[in-house]
């Protein structure tokens, strides 16, 4: 259960990625939008790096827009010499202006995905991206699967060793899934948010299931219920942003009943709130590969701990759908 394998690429990853986003610190939209996690420590953020890498994960994701570049730099400089051990993932698409830590747009050209592609080498230090991302989840397909002729030029020139699209939709992973190298969907997942279908083009075209969102942006790691910082997306969560109240007292309190509803079943067997809800993931599909973001040691090693505990059991996980009415 300590790993799995990244879909058609054929790698071995750790069963727990970890997410990125946070790291990358403060960072917002042309509108003022809060867009990151809020302040962060970023000698911290690599302590925590380097926890995770101890305690056996092996997968870490990313994106050039995390903090505007900033998250991609604090990764590669984490990750040092150690960088052959472990398959690193990024994503393009956004624009950005790193001066101002301010989000400005979208491309999804192919002479972008190369500029992109080339400058987060450079943040990441490194020679090559494991898996390259197409972050703009409701792009064109069709401009999508022209996209995929320069992810497979990207494959053959030794830059990119895999790529997948970051999107909700089905439909538009299979465009991506038509690629010759195209080995994963990142999609939304956790045991609030089901995505059966998404899971079925999983297996039927042999895709990983890399699973943004496990903790339900927070919720499932049993600590925030009160009003949120300035400077965090969930203080005005954008109208994507489930879980929260648009006026930004907090959590909204029917997915809280919800939790409540599962809690005694995702902490059992000595586990925590997180802890269960990444155990039902694995429980969900032998492709899931979830990544929880993470700002300190304490959440590094609480998120690694999980490994350990495995999955929940099909008893379990059939009773958490009863008890969520699915």
């Amino acid at each position: 259960m300590t790993q799995r394998t990244l879909g058609r690429s054929g790698v071995d990853v750790s069963a727990l990625g970890f997410g990125c986003w946070a790291i990358g610190g403060e960072w917002q939209g042309a509108d003022g939008q809060p867009l990151g996690w809020g302040k962060v420590d970023d000698d911290e953020s690599v302590r925590a790096i380097h926890r995770a890498l101890d305690l056996g994960v092996t997968f870490f994701d990313t994106a050039d827009c995390y903090g505007t570049g900033h998250s991609e730099e604090i990764l590669g400089r984490a990750l040092g010499k150690r960088r052959d051990d472990v398959v690193v993932a990024t994503k393009w698409g956004n624009l950005f202006d790193e001066r101002t830590r301010t989000a400005d747009g979208q491309d999804d050209t192919p002479a972008h995905a190369r500029r992109a592609l080339t400058d987060s080498l450079r943040r990441l230090g490194t020679d090559h991206i494991d898996l390259y991302q197409f972050h703009l989840s409701d792009a064109d397909p069709e401009r999508a699967a022209e996209l995929l002729d320069t992810c497979e030029e990207f494959v053959r020139e030794g830059l990119v060793c895999a790529y997948a699209w970051s999107t909700d939709d089905p439909a538009r992973a299979a465009v991506f899934a038509e690629g010759e190298h195209c080995a994963a969907v990142q999609h939304a997942l956790n045991v609030l948010q089901d995505a059966p279908d998404m899971l079925a083009l999983c297996e039927e075209r042999g895709l990983a299931s890399i699973n943004r969102s496990p903790l339900a942006m927070g919720l499932l790691g049993g600590k925030r219920r009160g009003s949120l910082a300035a400077g965090d997306i969930r203080s005005r969560p954008p109208a994507w942003l489930q879980g929260y109240d648009a006026d930004g007292s907090g959590a909204d309190q029917a997915w809280l009943a919800r939790i409540d509803a599962v809690r005694d079943i995702l902490t059992s067997d000595g586990r925590t709130l997180a802890q269960g809800a990444l155990a039902w993931l694995w429980a969900r599909s032998p492709r899931t590969i979830p990544i929880p973001g993470f700002r300190s040691v304490a959440q590094a090693e609480e998120n690694a701990g999980a490994i350990g505990k495995g999955p929940l059991t099909a008893g379990q996980l059939n009773e958490v759908e009863r008890l969520l009415g699915r």
